[in-house]
């Protein structure tokens, strides 16, 4: 199941994304005159371990060059054992006259960042698979980087899969470093949107039976270190864990219900009013679905546990909501999108309110860093339309309040605007966003967003201006 929403489309690192789904092979189509179908080629997913190149093996799918490196059949007799080869390349154009509003240091405004790469994909039998991806991210022009814009050459993933039935469902099994992400990627979500995407060191396990899945796993989240300037340096360790338990369940034919259990440990957690080991217990539901062009999401997250000697207690929703008018010029959507968390209340109260967005995608409200999901309050309509079947234009504007304002505002990366922390005016400010969205082939896209923030007094007070976002961006998967 899936359904449009709205969140920011700009940056899609190729024409389809898939999200949490391991079924990559397309629809069949009919050869007129015949009774017989003819798989479709797979699309180029975002997550490219979840491609089925075997399809390959039937000499009537059509053929696209590099299809000889797609398609590398290893036995005579078994289509599915095969080596495919891959790679990525997405160079992106940002511009943005007030990182932070302005308010933290900002000595550059235009930047380039290059993201490169490349994978092999061994399949055994449809039973195991052996994948391997590296990775060289730079960020020319950049001046003040963060672990998030540069990594000269490392393993992005290098994992080991096993697939068996067991019982009635399948039974899948990863080890190794792996990228996740689910649902809208509001709270675990491999980062796409930066430069350096979110790998996790893990041994992930999934159980499918019927209309129901059951996931867990543990990880240590992998770390960019030196800034990424150095190759072979990323590294994860017992420091900083994730670890979750996840039930899901197929609903109506037209809806899913999930819900899952996660805990988030930090040894070295740094917060506005404490500091020290993060010890966070999150306990998240979900509802989602799609019926008679209406469309919608709303997922809800709990989070208890002790940093320090303080104990936590913060919470937080989102949610999206659409109608899409099918039968109308450009199929229109109308959305809505509305997102709540909470804030530290009290510094000094010996309780940490302060929302932990875990492992957000920053797709989810907008890029330009405006936008983090702590102390929020975020009402955003948008519309969407489809001028043609490969282009896509979305428009919003969005108001942000803080939950409360003892606390900071917050940009993405849980980042707090110095000087806002228990000054008055909850009110954060309001930004429009424009997407165009171009699925160019199947291989290739591009994209532009502007964004433009006007901000309240709290943070013109703090040394804060209204902020120009701009990005341009060309993809291309092979």
């Amino acid at each position: 199941m899936k359904f449009a929403v709205a969140a920011p489309l700009f940056l899609i690192p190729c024409v389809v994304q898939a999200q949490d789904s391991n079924d990559a092979t397309g629809t069949s189509f009919l050869i007129p005159g015949t009774t017989t179908s003819v798989p479709a080629r797979p699309a180029i997913l975002s997550n490219r371990w979840q491609e089925d190149w075997s399809v390959l093996a039937d000499p009537r799918v059509p053929r696209e060059p590099f299809d000889s490196l797609k398609y590398i059949p290893l036995t005579a007799d078994d289509p599915k054992t095969y080596l495919s080869l891959g790679a990525d390349f997405r160079e992106r154009f940002e511009a943005n006259n007030a990182s932070g509003f302005g308010v933290a240091p900002n000595n550059n405004n235009e930047w380039l960042i290059s993201r490169t790469q490349w994978h092999a994909d061994l399949r055994i039998n449809d039973q195991i698979q052996v994948f391997v991806q590296f990775e060289s991210d730079f960020a020319p022009w950049k001046t003040m980087l963060t672990p998030a814009d540069q990594d000269v050459l490392d393993v992005e993933q290098a994992f080991w899969a096993v697939t068996e039935p067991v019982g009635d469902g399948t039974l899948r099994v990863r080890l190794g470093r792996q990228q996740m992400n689910f649902d809208l990627q509001r709270f675990v979500s491999d980062r796409d949107g930066p430069n350096v995407r979110q790998s996790y060191d893990a041994a992930w396990g999934e159980y499918e039976t019927g209309p129901w899945k059951f996931i867990t796993f543990y990880s240590q989240p992998v770390q960019v270190n030196d800034l990424g300037a150095k190759p072979f340096q990323d590294y994860s360790s017992g420091a900083l864990t994730f670890s979750v338990v996840r039930v899901q369940r197929e609903l109506f034919g037209w809806a899913t219900l999930s819900a899952y259990y996660a805990r988030y440990i930090n040894a070295d957690a740094q917060y506005l009013s404490v500091s020290g080991h993060e010890l966070r217990d999150a306990f998240d539901g979900r509802f989602a679905g799609t019926a008679n062009g209406f469309d919608g999401d709303i997922e809800v997250m709990g989070q208890t546990g002790t940093i320090g000697s303080d104990s936590i207690r913060a919470w937080a929703v989102g949610s999206t909501f659409g109608y899409t008018f099918a039968k109308v010029l450009w199929e229109p959507r109308l959305g809505f999108q509305f997102d709540a968390a909470s804030g530290d209340q009290n510094p000094h109260d010996n309780v940490l309110q302060a929302f932990n967005p875990l492992f957000p995608s920053g797709y989810y409200f907008t890029l330009g860093n405006y936008t983090g999901y702590t102390n929020l309050i975020h009402v955003k309509p948008s519309v969407t339309v489809h001028p043609t079947n490969s282009l896509t234009l979305s428009f919003a504007v969005a108001a942000q309040w803080r939950e409360t304002t003892a606390d900071a505002v917050y940009t993405q990366g849980s980042i707090p605007v110095s000087g806002t922390a228990g000054q008055p005016g909850s009110y954060t400010g309001t930004y429009g966003q424009l997407d165009l969205n171009w699925a160019i082939t199947s291989h290739s896209s591009f994209a532009i967003e502007a964004v433009r923030f006007n901000v309240s007094d709290v943070i013109v007070r703090a040394g804060g201006h209204n902020s120009d976002y701009v990005g341009v961006q060309f993809a291309y998967g092979l």
